[in-house]
């Protein structure tokens, strides 16, 4: 027997019926390159997607076939979003800050068929087109997709398939081998959306103005985009992201809620601290990506911020836990407070977590026990695209690669990646933990710790430290305030002064990249 309620299919293209016929004049604007702003609806951006859907059937398109986007962040790549979810096929999201070889390597391997991008990357598509075998037709937002909203007519019925059927296709980052396609569906993205978008999650409504660092190309945005879509939040794209351009949109236009990673948080603070001024109306940030350090929560908690933690990743849509407050959060003392926040927070519901030791075996939920984190759920990869075999084991749970505590509480903490951290005469030292504790001290703009060899200990940690414009912080600073946050055989062998510190397209330090810099490093103190 089954029972007897409609059979809705879960589909995206339902999110922006909804955000049309309840949210229609609710804005979605764009601030363009030179700073001007599009101003635009959601009953603007549902038109322009059938326009951009009867378009890309008139080329050929089927569904199924994959449509990529090499652009920065502004409406009309939203259109193209739904447009192409719109005919039953799948748009796919290129990050733009990978090099030449793999673009083409992801283009090629997705099959795209049709390949937008802004003019700004005219000349990567000049470059790099001979090798896009696969791509038929190019299309540039700046030119021929206006041409093409302003021709075609609007009078279209979306495509509709099962809810299982894919919807977009977003690549990992590769660090290391070639980037992995994760194939999202219409119904993993509408749950992900109804989870991500609750008060524990984004905390979004429709009387809320959303404006976000993270690029399109990111896991969507980190779905961002669904979000305010089915809520009808009034939505903010920009062109540029740098601080200046970000802070005046949030005071210009009262941006309420906002998200990106730690790095671009802590830009902003040292602009407002060099500039006098403040964060306006903005009520509401959600950070992930890496871990936030303490200094970070603190400055924002102080100014009536909420700060929510995020964890995920590419392969979970890509939300896995949110840092909600605790019952008694009022009647917890500042670092308390601070304390909770810097954990990931607990699995939301579609999500289960466990962590694991070197033989498989579940691990107990101390707060103590350190292990490499499963996950599985309604919006967790289970097969990478194109991949042979399932990326998760006979129980569906797939390993994150990260290394967590679960607290009998259910709050779950990152302390490092297993591929990070730094092992020390067989015991373990968390990469993360002695990050954070180093960007609290006063001087210090970031921080990465990696493992050096040790002839004695394997592996002892060295630092290395961007300090903050004007700043003189020396090592002997950083090693005293290291030394009130980290057991004392934490501290690191040596603090190296850099001007800067790898990056990769989400902002997060590219340790693969420093760890192959310093393998072979020769510490001061290892005599000859």
């Amino acid at each position: 027997m089954i029972g007897k309620m409609q059979d809705w299919p879960l589909r995206l293209m339902r999110v922006l019926d909804h955000a049309e016929t309840v949210h229609g004049d609710r804005e979605v604007i764009t601030c363009e390159a030179d700073g001007s702003l599009t101003r635009d609806s959601w009953k603007g951006i549902a038109r322009d997607s059938r326009i951009f859907a009867r378009h890309l059937e008139a080329l050929g398109l089927r569904p199924g076939d994959r449509v990529g986007t090499l652009a920065k962040n502004h409406g009309r790549q939203l259109v193209s979003w739904f447009g192409t979810m719109g005919m039953g096929g799948v748009i796919h999201t290129i990050n733009w800050r990978l090099f030449d070889e793999q673009i083409i390597y992801i283009i090629n391997h997705a099959e795209d068929r049709v390949l937008l991008y802004d003019a700004a990357f005219s000349e990567v598509i000049e470059r790099i087109r001979p090798q896009l075998l696969p791509v038929e037709h190019f299309i540039c937002f700046d030119d021929e997709f206006p041409a093409i909203l302003a021709y075609e007519s609007d009078e279209y019925r979306w495509y509709e398939g099962d809810e299982r059927d894919p919807a977009m296709l977003c690549y990992t980052s590769g660090t290391t081998g070639n980037p992995k396609g994760v194939l999202y569906e219409h119904r993993s993205s509408v749950l992900h959306a109804m989870m991500s978008m609750s008060p524990d999650g984004f905390n979004l409504s429709h009387n809320c103005t959303g404006l976000s660092f993270v690029p399109m190309f990111h896991a969507a945005s980190w779905g961002g985009p669904f979000n305010a879509a089915m809520t009808g939040a009034r939505l903010i794209f920009s062109v540029n992201s740098d601080v200046q351009t970000m802070h005046r949109l949030m005071i210009q236009e009262g941006v309420t809620h906002s998200a990106g990673v730690p790095t671009v948080w802590n830009a902003m603070l040292q602009y407002i601290d060099a500039s006098g001024l403040d964060f306006g109306k903005l009520r509401h940030i959600s950070v992930g990506g890496s871990a936030a350090s303490r200094a970070l929560i603190g400055r924002f908690l102080d100014m009536g911020i909420n700060f929510q933690h995020l964890w995920g990743m590419t392969e979970l849509s890509p939300v896995g836990s949110v840092c909600g407050y605790p019952d008694d959060w009022d009647e917890l003392d500042r670092e308390t407070r601070i304390d909770y926040v810097q954990m990931q927070g607990v699995a939301s519901f579609g999500v289960e977590h466990r962590i694991i030791d070197g033989n498989g075996a579940e691990l107990p939920r101390d707060g103590e026990t350190p292990g490499e984190l499963q996950v599985r759920g309604a919006w967790v990869v289970d097969t990478y695209f194109k991949g042979e075999q399932p990326a998760v084991d006979a129980d569906g749970w797939f390993t994150t690669g990260d290394i967590a505590v679960i607290h009998p509480s259910g709050y779950m903490q990152i302390t490092d990646r297993a591929k990070d951290v730094i092992k020390s005469g067989g015991e373990w030292i968390s990469s993360i933990d002695l990050e954070n504790a180093a960007a609290g001290c006063p001087g210090v703009s970031m921080a990465a710790a990696v493992g050096v060899p040790h002839p004695k200990w394997e592996e002892r940690p060295i630092l290395l430290v961007v300090r903050a414009p004007g700043s003189q912080v020396d090592e002997a600073a950083i090693l005293e305030h290291l030394g009130r946050h980290v057991a004392r055989w934490w501290l690191p062998e040596e603090v190296i002064f850099t001007d800067t510190l790898p990056l990769t397209g989400t902002g997060k330090v590219m340790k693969a990249e420093l760890r192959e810099q310093y393998k072979t490093y020769k510490l001061a103190s290892v005599a000859d």
